[in-house]
């Protein structure tokens, strides 16, 4: 096919792509050349993000009005009494639970009640995992309350959580 374009038009496959290649580059060099404002791109929305919200907000969001039970026998969180820095707070959430194909911890989320920002993390684990042990650093703002909401396979809500008080906020404060 090439061999016919070049003995109909003169122009060589090379010749072609020369020409596609200065196009491409010109249509996206113009911005900077013309001085004209170009469009920025980012990740996600951020235009849904909310500066501040509530924990019960938060709550709400996530779970509507299904009942939370109390999952202190169950939930175990491996948290600091004592923060000494804020942004850098280890935790473990470890759910004494089956893990069978019929009932296990679908989701673990994290939730610090005086962050601007409540929710610090979700986990989705399945069966296969043995074992619904998670672990991260949280930031902390200030001294509150960190609970840990477990959602079994059925649909059933668990919370147990612990107080830690921070001496240096690691969100701002």
């Amino acid at each position: 096919m090439m061999d016919a374009l070049r003995e109909a038009t003169g122009v060589s496959r090379r010749a072609v792509l020369r020409v596609l290649g200065l196009v491409g580059l010109t249509a996206g060099a113009t911005p900077f050349l013309t001085g004209a404002p170009g469009v920025a791109q980012g990740q996600g929305d951020l235009g849904a993000l909310q500066p501040e919200e509530k924990v019960d907000a938060t709550m709400k969001r996530l779970f509507g009005s299904r009942p939370i039970k109390d999952g202190s026998k169950v939930i175990k969180i491996d948290l600091p009494l004592i923060a000494e820095n804020g942004s850098a707070v280890p935790i473990t959430v470890e759910v004494q639970s089956p893990m069978t194909s019929s009932n296990y911890v679908k989701h673990i989320y994290v939730i610090s009640d005086r962050n601007r920002r409540p929710m610090n993390a979700k986990f989705t684990l399945s069966p296969e995992i043995g074992a619904a042990t998670i672990g991260t650093n949280l930031r902390l703002n200030e001294t509150g309350d960190v609970r840990a909401v477990v959602e079994m396979s059925d649909g059933t809500l668990l919370m147990a959580k612990r107080e830690v008080r921070v001496t240096v906020g690691g969100c701002g404060g």
